[in-house]
């Protein structure tokens, strides 16, 4: 994890430094924030990785002499599937189109948003992976 956190480091000061001299040099607004939000995107990235790495066990990908059985095993939580993403998402895209269409139409996808929100927040506490 420590290398891909490091990568991600590279990247984010190679994207400030194009940031730059492409701001500078174009002076063109959209393209430079676009490039000063990739920089922060992958800083953000980049110092989670690298944060995360001192917390956790080194893994196989970290040892230069490491077989690919080494990174076996259990590798964490995974939630089970669930429809509530797909709910909230489907609620989000029709409420941003509130301002396209009107305001008005808020009035109707609020109501998509809070089941997907609600179905996703309270996933563990009904059906088959309540916890008991």
């Amino acid at each position: 994890m420590r290398v891909q956190g490091h990568l991600f480091a590279w990247v984010a000061v190679f994207m400030l430094a194009v940031a730059v001299v492409y701001g500078l040099w174009s002076k063109e607004p959209v393209g430079t924030t676009a490039l000063f939000l990739s920089f922060g995107l992958t800083a953000m990235i980049g110092f989670y990785l690298i944060f995360t790495a001192r917390r956790v066990d080194t893994g196989a990908q970290d040892d230069k002499d490491a077989d690919v059985a080494d990174d076996a095993g259990e590798l964490g939580f995974f939630s089970p599937h669930s429809w509530a993403p797909l709910v909230l998402g489907a609620g989000a895209a029709a409420a941003f189109m509130g301002p396209v269409f009107g305001w008005w139409f808020l009035y109707f996808t609020a109501p998509l948003v809070a089941i997907g929100l609600w179905l996703w927040v309270f996933e563990y506490y009904r059906g088959e992976n309540q916890n008991q």
